[in-house]
């Protein structure tokens, strides 16, 4: 078991290298950049804006060589611990990516919609199986590729036009009210939980589509298998039979959905935070994307690429977990 794991650790971090030369390849490549907005917002503004200034503004920012001097420029300072300074606000990257407020708002969202991810979509999808063909299996079949097939942004502004702007039972946007003196800590807990309802609601429809599916196929194909048969000829209770022997070898694919999990606690919902204007890691990333700041979208995908291949590691082990046939060499 530790040599699987020191090798598959030295297999990563050969993947983490061609991740990094290939997403700062698509970055110094992407048709935003940084250095041009700010040229052009010097121009309207009536300055006067000379080639030595634009060379010395692309030094500055570290982007006058090539694509691959600057990538060898970036990996040096990371070995360095150097991970850069925003172009936007101008303080370091790991202060901006890893601010606790920023990336718990998006930690928050993503592990209770998680949960009820887990809770709602799991239940559905052994129904569905169990129920093949009936109006229950294509009620939830239609409801899940209802999720499935709305685009996040237009899914949220719904929510947030009928519940938040028609009804008031929510609030439109934000994170709290900031007309609001709070008496306790129990208020306070209150109003945020009220102001995160819709945007975790958004991410829970949108999300347990691919789950409930991926359980309904998994637990079809176990339910036509021999041994399911035969503990239905030996007279066990169904429900000894779906939860007992089926389920537990339904969990072996689901277990691969693990993977993406952890960097999807933390990745935080772009789009979704910024419907919802949630001042989150996600939407935090989007401004910086739009705006062409290398720094904290290198750091940022570095980040939820080691994310992934641990998530990978620890999918790969927990299968020896829950399927005791399967052996690490």
């Amino acid at each position: 078991m530790f040599k699987y794991i020191l090798k598959r650790i030295g297999i990563s971090i050969l993947i983490l290298f061609g991740v990094s030369l290939i997403l700062y390849t698509l970055l110094r490549c992407m048709p935003t950049d940084y250095v041009k907005m700010k040229i052009i917002a010097l121009n309207q503004a009536g300055a006067d804006v000379t080639d030595a200034f634009i060379k010395e503004m692309y030094k500055a920012y570290g982007l006058d060589g090539s694509i691959i001097e600057g990538y060898f420029n970036w990996l040096k300072n990371v070995f360095s611990g150097d991970f850069g300074t925003s172009f936007i606000s101008g303080a370091p990257v790991i202060g901006e990516i890893f601010n606790a407020d920023r990336i718990g708002t998006s930690f928050f969202v993503a592990a209770i919609a998680t949960v009820f991810e887990f809770m709602i979509a799991i239940p559905l999808g052994i129904t569905a199986a169990t129920h093949q063909y009936s109006i229950r299996d294509y009620v939830v079949t239609v409801f899940v590729l209802i999720g499935i097939s709305l685009p996040s942004f237009f899914f949220g502004q719904m929510l947030k036009d009928l519940f938040a702007n028609k009804l008031g039972w929510f609030p439109v946007s934000g994170m709290r009210d900031p007309t609001i003196t709070y008496a306790n800590a129990m208020e306070a807990f209150a109003d945020y939980a009220r102001h995160m309802f819709l945007p975790i609601l958004t991410v829970v429809i949108l999300s347990i589509g691919s789950r409930m599916r991926m359980t309904r196929t998994n637990m079809l194909e176990v339910l036509n298998s021999d041994y399911i048969r035969t503990a239905r000829a030996k007279g066990l209770k169904e429900r000894k039979v779906i939860y007992k022997h089926a389920f537990r070898n339904t969990m072996i694919p689901i277990v691969t959905g693990l993977a993406g999990l952890i960097p999807s606690l933390f990745s935080g919902a772009m789009i979704t935070e910024s419907v919802f204007d949630l001042t989150g890691i996600g939407s935090y990333a989007l401004n910086a994307m739009t705006q062409g700041d290398i720094p904290v979208i290198m750091t940022y995908n570095m980040f939820l690429a080691t994310l992934s291949v641990i998530g990978v590691l620890l999918a790969d082990l927990m299968y020896a977990v829950v399927d005791p046939r399967v052996k690490l060499a």
